[in-house]
């Protein structure tokens, strides 16, 4: 009995020895921890469950030149919901769980109440301290939401985590997109192009730093906010666009490639003195057959300019002294043969005129002999006066992407027998439209060339912290007398020339049609071949006799039969130019005058369609309607006949009255809801506010009239 009693007795002994062997190990091990690991592992954790994130600064604005907003960052929010918050008792929770599903639910329209509910009680089950209730709502969204039953409490006791983002947001839409810029989704990292890119180190700001705890999975919220570093947010930019001009010229060329069919188009309006551009357009056709602002062909799109290029020929010629206005040309049977290759004439011209003809009628023949005959010995001399005018070297724009300009010489590669003569009319050489507009501009401006700008200034809270002033690429592209020259050719583009459509009683317009083959690859230029593409341009300034504004505009490959550069892009340039001159507040305008180009046909206002064909029908002038069911129009008279070009109305914009008699101006507004106060007596010479602008109901136009003499022969 002794033996079995101390053999139990040893053997609690042993177990007891054991545990406290085991429990002294323990306790090591937690001095050990305690006195030489604790740092380390404390350091872990720390890294573990709390971390310093990055509040991100609010991007700066992107104003046009008058403050108003074209791009901007708009708050949006992250709702997440701490379900199980020990201030929300499980009664109050589910005495108030079924409101709040209604509301979310008739706030989103995305679940129903009871999905709604059921995931709220599954969330509160599993002890959720951070579920996602609604990701990028607006900020009127939010404020009904604080309203909830149990949010309405507030963070702590409603549980309610508002976590704030910010989304870019362009206010005008797709307006000067590619020219504004946004982020690119070609990148998974934050791309920004268009100004958004060249000035995203002013945009962005500087971000500041926020502590938070992960507090299960991977969620994080934010600890000591009142000792976080604020971000600093980004400077605002300044732009030099005219958002009513921009609105303006972007209808304009959208109306226009509808009107052709054209693949893409675009317009740029630049301000003659300063290089400022004030309206840039880009619209080509998305595979919905709608337009967008998908490239920026403005800048980027450096092709063969055609027949605008004939002006840099002329100042090269004139300058060097090779010819004069007044020059004979023989044009012979209207083609000439260079090396085996021959030139033709497409409006068919033949025999001898002067060489301000030559320009004025566009002549290939007339414009290649001029240049080949006078620098076939010497052509690098021709290339070097092109050089001159700084047409071969890039503009570095404010905006990334610009297409490179190439003027080659006589030792480039591709230089060949017919380079010379093929050069002189536009081909064999690359211009984008900004550059080509560029050169034009400067002409405009005496012969000083200014660098386009996009920006004006940086501000950082209303204050002005840097400004960006005119810059003068080239003081002088050539003399004052070749100048003075090269404004009497393009003014008698439109006085006498292919430009003719243009002409008004009311200011002047210079400038040049041009019509360019568009090479097919390895089919070449061929017009025997279906695949034959044509861009049409119009460049030039206005008012001709005291320049304000320079505009471009392109049509890329029309397909409805017209392509001439004065059938497709001269409307666009009309339009723009036209609504412009009404609404410069500090023009004199003189009486009306009537130059346009039907001799005997006496002018019309623009009007009523049907009013105008009846007019114009009794007496026996034959009428060409380009639209037969339009409403308004205004009268275009040819040498024979008229045409009538269609005047839209768009419901809720100012419509264009200008040139309109009083009794069809008034109708045509009062008709769609404005109230009209009227100035003077005649047709209509300027309307308050600009064509094209947004209006409501009752908004009241003021309308200058002037009466119209007109001279019959």
């Amino acid at each position: 009995m002794k033996d079995i009693r101390k053999d139990i007795l040893l053997r609690v002994y042993i177990v007891y020895v054991a545990i406290l062997i085991f429990g002294l190990i323990i306790i090591a091990k937690a001095v050990s921890i305690l006195i030489f690991e604790k740092d380390e592992l404390e350091a872990k954790a720390q890294k573990q469950e709390i971390r310093i994130f990055d509040i991100e600064a609010i991007r700066g604005n992107i104003c046009s030149d008058d403050g108003t907003l074209i791009a901007t960052s708009v708050p949006i929010f992250d709702i997440r919901m701490d379900v199980c918050s020990e201030l929300i008792s499980e009664d109050f929770f589910k005495e108030n769980v079924d409101s709040l599903s209604t509301c979310l639910s008739g706030l989103f329209r995305d679940k129903k109440p009871s999905e709604y509910k059921t995931i709220l009680w599954e969330a509160r089950r599993n002890g959720d301290r951070f579920l996602m209730v609604k990701r990028d709502i607006t900020y009127p969204e939010l404020k009904k939401m604080r309203k909830f039953p149990i949010f309405r409490l507030g963070k702590y006791k409603g549980g309610m985590i508002v976590i704030a983002q910010h989304h870019r947001e362009l206010p005008f839409k797709d307006l000067a997109k590619r020219t504004i810029g946004y982020e690119s989704t070609e990148s998974p990292n934050k791309i920004f192009v268009g100004l958004e890119g060249s000035f995203s180190k002013n945009l962005l700001g500087s971000n500041g730093k926020r502590l938070e705890r992960r507090i299960g999975g991977a969620a994080w919220i934010p600890v000591d906010v009142e000792n976080q570093v604020e971000p600093q947010n980004g400077q605002d930019v300044i732009t030099t666009l005219d958002i009513n001009l921009q609105d303006l010229a972007e209808s304009a060329l959208r109306k226009e490639l509808i009107l052709d069919s054209a693949d893409h188009g675009c317009a740029i309006v630049m301000e003659v003195k300063t290089g400022y551009i004030k309206a840039i357009a880009n619209l080509g056709k998305s595979p919905e057959g709608d337009y967008k602002e998908t490239y920026n062909y403005a800048i980027g799109e450096s092709t063969e300019p055609g027949s605008v290029f004939k002006l840099a020929s002329f100042l090269v010629a004139l300058e060097d002294g090779k010819i004069t206005l007044d020059m004979p040309v023989n044009l012979g049977n209207g083609s000439v043969n260079y090396h085996g290759r021959t030139m033709t004439d497409a409006h068919k011209l033949t025999g001898t005129i002067l060489a301000s003809q030559v320009f004025e009628k566009s002549s290939n023949v007339g414009t290649s002999k001029i240049i080949y005959n006078a620098y076939a010995d010497e052509p690098q001399k021709y290339i070097d006066g092109l050089y001159r005018l700084s047409i071969n070297k890039l503009l570095n724009l404010q905006v990334g992407g610009e297409g490179r300009p190439y003027i080659k010489s006589t030792n480039d590669k591709w230089w060949s027998a017919v380079s010379l003569p093929w050069m002189s009319i536009g081909y064999e050489v690359a211009l984008t439209p900004l550059q080509t507009l560029t050169l034009y501009n400067a002409v405009a401006n005496n012969g000083k060339m200014v660098k386009p700008l996009f920006v004006k200034e940086i501000r950082k809270n209303g204050q002005v912290v840097e400004t960006f002033q005119p810059i003068v690429i080239n003081p002088s592209i050539c003399s004052p007398a070749t100048i003075a020259k090269a404004h009497l050719l393009l003014e008698g583009v439109v006085e006498r020339g292919t430009g003719a459509f243009l002409k008004n009683p009311f200011y002047k317009i210079a400038g040049k049609t041009g019509t360019a083959q568009i090479a097919q690859n390895n089919r070449g230029y061929s017009a025997k071949t279906k695949h034959v593409k044509y861009k049409g341009t119009f460049v030039g300034y206005f008012p001709a006799d005291n320049p304000r504004y320079s505009c471009i505009i392109v049509i890329n490959n029309p397909s409805k039969g017209k392509y001439y550069g004065g059938a497709v892009a001269g409307p666009v340039f009309k339009e723009i130019a036209n609504r412009i001159y009404a609404n410069l507040g500090d023009i004199a305008y003189p009486p009306p005058r009537d130059t346009t180009p039907g001799a005997g046909i006496p002018y019309a206002n623009a009007g009523m369609q049907k009013d105008i064909e009846e007019v114009y029908s009794s007496l026996n002038i034959s009428v060409k309607s380009v639209r037969k069911n339009a409403i308004w129009a205004h009268p275009v008279p040819d040498t024979t006949f008229v045409s009538l070009i269609p005047e839209t109305v768009i419901k809720g914009r100012m419509p264009d009255v200008t040139g309109m008699g009083i009794k069809d101006a008034v109708f045509l507004l009062e008709e769609n809801g404005m109230k009209v106060m009227v100035n003077g007596k005649g047709s209509v010479i300027k309307q308050s506010i600009p064509a094209g602008i947004l209006y409501s109901p009752g908004t009241i136009v003021a309308l200058d009239l002037a009466i119209k003499t007109e001279k019959h022969k």
